[in-house]
Parts: structure tokens; sequence; C-alpha cells
């Protein structure tokens, strides 16, 4: 009998541990499928107080290992990441689900119900936000982007930033997990627990369904383009001067339908002069305001990664410079310091590519009351999705829409909530996109108290874990 119990476990092991990997492995990764990854942790939670925690630990982290696996083509062959990056960036979650596993089973245990059930989620905020601090890549990994097909969920980020996301991504799990277990005589507060759960959910839903429903109080026609190559020719080669010619064709289309704003890719072009007079001469001649990525060399000691945007009666470009580089790919560039803030209304801000993977840039342009940022980008041909709506989370946590156009990539114009209003992929090809973008002057919670949510789960920790190791004495 005691045979025939073992291997029932084993199987039902097993079983949850392959379905916690399946909805990882579609619910995570360059094109999720948002509701999947709600039910990604459920399995292996329902298991852990079924079975010891030397089986329990090893099965959660064997389920997002795996599942984080379907980013193997991406990470080693589309960047060319070495196994020394891949491992932790695959393992270093899947450790963390499966402490946050350890830690649920051992409150429960203890008949520490609320406290089990909160645990996995302020445990996994803390380690993202953590390794967010720590990380060059900034928030890339973290869970609430599989979100983005999701508007009404992810409007709780403008109270809380993607951390309160990522909370309720292991929160609604970890309680129907909870919720299936047999109750047990030494409990305490399972009706509190399942109660405060429902609250968070429903409020955080009506928030999404609320925000959504705000009118927008102006809206302005943006012209996106990216021409796939030649790829950062100088301007003063033929190279260069065809690929401009080319450009300005297009921006005379973009313009020709009625776009006030044309955006093109980050380093579409090298120079060494302090301007491009032919968009300069078009700027004029159209009306226009032309945000071209430029591979800036006019300093000889100085290299930078930059945007030039040329508007109509400037007699200079105002130009930004790219804060966040990416390691190894643009060792050649020297980061930028400051922010930019065009003249005159709607109030429009600048930035490059990878900078709307992290929060201060964010942060820096609600300060500066920003409607608008421009970005010209660089994706990697298979992460155009994710890669912009990770830039478009940067709009809904601090309140403002974005025009993004990358090579190899996506180009996508969307609002302060997250909803996309045009899109086109250059992810295998040339693409322009023009649409009436709409613009609110929005002021957020987030963009005023940065990352209260995930401090407070930082602080809250430490009692979970006293919770969790107090001798099982004092817990009856």
């Amino acid at each position: 009998m005691a045979s025939r119990l073992d291997r029932r476990r084993l199987a039902a092991g097993l079983a949850a541990t392959a379905l916690s990997a399946l909805c990882w492995w579609f619910g995570s990764g360059l094109h999720p499928l948002w509701w999947l990854t709600w039910l990604a942790p459920l399995p292996v939670l329902w298991m852990a107080p079924r079975t010891r925690a030397r089986w329990a630990a090893p099965a959660a982290f064997a389920a997002y290992a795996i599942g984080g696996f379907n980013q193997w083509s991406y990470l080693h062959g589309d960047i060319g990441l070495p196994m020394s990056t891949i491992v932790p960036a695959i393992g270093g979650p899947a450790l963390v689900l499966a402490l946050a596993v350890l830690l649920y089973r051992r409150l429960l245990a203890h008949g520490r119900v609320l406290a089990a059930t909160l645990a996995p989620a302020m445990l996994w905020v803390a380690a993202e936000y953590a390794n967010s601090l720590l990380s060059p890549h900034g928030t890339f990994g973290c869970i609430a982007y599989y979100q983005m097909g999701a508007p009404v969920a992810i409007q709780v980020a403008a109270v809380t930033g993607l951390w309160g996301i990522g909370f309720l991504l292991l929160l609604l799990p970890t309680a129907l997990a909870m919720l299936a277990t047999p109750r047990q005589p030494a409990w305490r507060g399972r009706t509190p627990a399942l109660a405060l759960v429902a609250l968070l959910v429903a409020a955080s839903l009506a928030y999404g369904v609320l925000r959504l429903r705000a009118p927008a109080t102006a809206s302005l026609r943006i012209g996106l383009v990216s021409l796939e190559k030649p790829i950062r020719p100088a301007l003063d080669e033929a190279a260069g001067q065809a690929l401009e010619a080319r450009y300005l064709a297009a921006i005379d289309r973009l313009a020709d339908a009625g776009a006030k704003v044309i955006v093109i890719p980050e380093t579409s072009f090298a120079t060494d002069a302090t301007t491009v007079p032919a968009f300069a001469r078009l700027a004029q001649q159209r009306g226009l305001t032309i945000d071209a990525g430029i591979d800036a060399r006019a300093d000889p000691h100085t290299e930078r990664n930059m945007a030039m945007v040329f508007e109509p009666g400037a007699v200079s470009p105002a130009t930004y410079s790219k804060h966040h580089l990416i390691p190894g790919f643009e060792r050649q560039y020297t980061p930028g310091r400051g922010y930019r803030m065009l003249d005159g209304a709607p109030r429009i801000g600048l930035a490059i590519c990878k900078d709307m993977d992290f929060h201060d840039i964010g942060q820096a342009y609600a300060a500066r009351d920003a409607q608008l940022l421009l970005v010209p980008a660089w994706d990697f041909h298979t992460d155009g999705w994710l890669h912009s709506r990770m830039a478009i989370m940067r709009g809904v946590e601090s309140g403002f829409a974005i025009a993004r156009v990358a090579r190899s990539g996506r180009l996508t114009l969307s609002d302060d909530r997250g909803r996309v209003v045009a899109e086109a992929s250059s992810e295998k090809h040339d693409a322009e996109r023009v649409g009436d973008l709409p613009l609110r002057t929005t002021h957020t919670l987030y963009a005023r108290w940065g990352d209260w949510f995930a401090w407070l789960d930082l602080a809250g920790l430490p009692a979970l874990l006293v919770l969790a190791w107090r001798p099982a004495r004092a817990d009856r």
C-alpha cells in the first residue's frame, strides 16, 4: 500500500511539474499568452504541502527552468550571450520560485495561512526589485511584462509600478493553491486571507477598467519609419547619402498623410557633423518635428548614441544622448546624463531604446510633466514585441504616451494607458506607420512615490521569515 501511495504521489508531482513548466513555457518569453502566466505557479504550489520539502523545491525549480528555456534561441542564438549569462538568467528566477514554494509550505505547515498566502508574492517582488537595481539590463525579465496583452491588468502599474503586477501574478495562484488544500485544525486566518486576495484582485481590475475609460484631451498625428539597410552608414559616403534620400522620401510620404512628428530608428546614420542639413531643411519646409537616431562623432574624444530632433524655426537640432548602453554591444559610446524636453506643447521628451528598460527615465520625464516620449530604438529581430512592450510599460507607470520606432523590431504608438493605437513590424523588412496618438496630462502615484510597493515587500519579508522559522511549539 505504501509503495502504491508513493507511486501516486510521484505521478502527481511529475504531472504538476510538467503542467507548471508548460504554463511557464507559453506564458512567458517573447510572445507570451498572458493568461497562462497567472496559472504557471499554481501546480507546484498545489503540490507543495502534499509532498516533502526536498521534492517540492526541485519541482518548482525544474518547472520554471524548463519553461524558461523557451528563450534559449533568443538569448544564445540572436543575442549571442554566453552560458555564464544564460544560466543565471533562467536559473535565478527558478531558484526564487523554489524558495517561494518552500516558504509557502513551511508557513502553511505552521498554520500561518495569511502569511503563507502573501509569502511567494512578496519574495518574488523583493527578488525582482533587487535584480533590477543590480542588473545592467534593468527590469528586463520581470514577469509583469508578460501581461502587456491585458490592458486592464496592467493599469495597477500607475500606482505600484510593475511590482504590483508581479505581486498579483503570484498572489492569486497561491490563494487558489491554499484553497485547494484540505483545511487543518491549526490553521489561522484562512477566511481573512481569501478575503484579502479577493479584495486586492477585484480592486486592481476595477481600477483598470475605470482608468481605461478616461478620455483623451488631445491627439497628435505621428509618423514612424524604419529602413533596414544599410546599417549605420556615414552621411558623407555614398551608402549614407542613398539611405538619407530614401528616408527623406519616406518622411515626405508620412507628412503627406498628415504626420506632424516623424521618428526614425536609433543610430540610423553616423556623422561627425553637429546637424543633418537635409533633415533640417525638410523640417522647415514641411513644418515637421523629425527625431533621427544618430551615431554622433563630432567630438573626436567622445562618440555618442544620440537623438537629433529637427524642428521648424530651430537654428540647431535638440539633442539627447542615450543613458543606458548595452554591455559589450555599445562599448564605444559614452553614456548621456541629461534629459531633454522639446519647447512648446504638447510636452515632448526624448529617450533611446534601452533607456526604457529602466525606471529612472520614466520618473525623470514624469517630473517634467511629459505627455509624450519619442523613442528611436534598435531590437534583435525576434524580440520586437517584448521590448516594445517594456517601453510601453514606462508610459503606464509614469503617465505619458510613447512613439517608438525600432530597426529590426516594432513601430508602436501607445497612449499613457498602454494601449497600442498603431503598430507595424520591421523585424524582417522596411516598415512605416502613421497614426493619431491620444495625449493626456497624467500624474500617477507611481511617478510621485516611486518604488514604494517594492520597498513595502522588502520590509515585510523579514517578518514572514521570522514567522516561518519560529519553533513549531510557538505556533500551536
